[in-house]
C-alpha cells in the first residue's frame, strides 16, 4: 500500500475514534444532567427556574444563591445552607429541609406545603404570603421574621420560636402551637381558630385583633401583664413551667486496667536414667 494510502486510512480512523468519543462525551453529560445529588459549595449560584425536584442536597451552601421559582418539589437537603439565598416563590412542597438554614433568606410566595423542617432557622426571614400548610415545623426557628399573610393551617409548630416577628394576617387555623414561643410577635389579624396553644408563651404578644382567639385557648397559654388579648378576654399567667436544660458533665478518667496477673510458678523437669 502506498503511503498516501496508509496516510487517508489513517486519518480516518482518527476521525472515527473521535466522533467516539465525542458521542460518548455527549452521553456522559446527559447523565450527569440526570443526577440529582448534590454537595459541596454553590454559593451566590444562579438557578432561577431550574428544575431540581427530587434532588438530595446534604450539607450544601446555597447561600446567597438565586432560586426564584425553582422546583424543588420532594427534595431533601438536610443540614444545608440557604443563609440569604433568593428562593421566592420557589416550590418547596413535600421537601425535606431538616436542620437547614434560611436565615434572612427571602421565600415570599414560596410553596413549602407539607415541607418537613424540623430544627431548621428561619430567623429574619421574609416569608410573605409563603404557604407552610400541614407542614411539620417543630422547634423551627421564625425570631423576626416577616410572614405577613402566610399560610400555616394545619402545621405543626411545637416549641418553635416566633419572638419577635410579624405573622400580620396569617392563618393559623388547627396549627399546633403547643410550648411555642410567642413573645413580641405582632399578629394583627391573624386567624387562630382551633389552634393548639398549649403551654404556648404569649408574653408581650400584640394579639388585640387576632381572630378565632376564646379564652379557653388563653386560658392554656402563658401571658403576662404585656399581652395585647381582643375585647372580652382575659391573659392568665402560667404557674408551674419549669425549663430545665440538662448540660453534660465532664467525662470521667477512664477506669485503670487491672493488674498483671503474677506469673505461674516454674516447672522443673527432672530425667531419671
Amino acid at each position: 500500500m502506498s503511503r498516501p494510502a496508509r496516510l487517508i486510512l489513517s486519518l480516518a480512523a482518527g476521525l472515527a475514534s473521535l466522533s467516539f468519543a465525542t458521542g460518548a462525551l455527549a452521553l456522559a453529560d446527559k447523565e450527569v444532567a440526570r443526577l440529582t445529588s448534590f454537595g459541596g459549595s454553590c454559593a451566590k449560584c444562579e438557578l432561577s427556574g431550574r428544575n431540581l425536584a427530587g434532588a438530595k442536597i446534604i450539607g450544601a451552601n446555597f447561600s446567597g444563591s438565586v432560586l426564584v421559582g425553582a422546583n424543588l418539589r420532594e427534595a431533601a437537603f438536610v443540614g444545608s445552607n440557604f443563609a440569604g439565598a433568593d428562593l421566592s416563590r420557589a416550590d418547596l412542597s413535600e421537601a425535606a429541609m431538616t436542620g437547614s438554614n434560611f436565615g434572612r433568606a427571602n421565600l415570599s410566595g414560596a410553596n413549602l406545603r407539607d415541607a418537613q423542617g424540623a430544627g431548621s432557622n428561619f430567623g429574619r426571614a421574609n416569608l410573605q404570603g409563603a404557604n407552610f400548610r400541614g407542614a411539620e415545623m417543630k422547634g423551627v426557628n421564625l425570631a423576626q421574621a416577616d410572614a405577613q399573610a402566610a399560610q400555616f393551617e394545619g402545621a405543626q409548630l411545637i416549641a418553635a420560636n416566633l419572638s419577635a416577628g410579624r405573622f400580620d394576617k396569617v392563618s393559623f387555623r388547627e396549627a399546633d402551637l403547643r410550648a411555642a414561643n410567642l413573645e413580641g410577635a405582632s399578629f394583627a389579624g391573624a386567624d387562630f381558630r382551633n389552634a393548639d396553644l398549649n403551654k404556648a408563651q404569649i408574653g408581650g404578644a400584640d394579639l388585640s385583633t387576632a381572630r378565632g382567639l376564646n379564652q379557653n385557648q388563653v386560658n392554656e397559654a402563658c401571658a403576662d401583664s404585656r399581652t395585647r388579648l381582643p375585647a372580652g378576654l382575659q391573659a392568665r399567667r402560667c404557674h408551674g413551667i419549669q425549663v430545665i436544660i440538662a448540660r453534660p458533665g465532664a467525662p470521667r478518667p477512664p477506669a485503670p486496667p487491672p493488674p498483671p496477673a503474677p506469673p505461674e510458678r516454674p516447672r522443673y523437669l527432672i530425667a531419671i536414667n
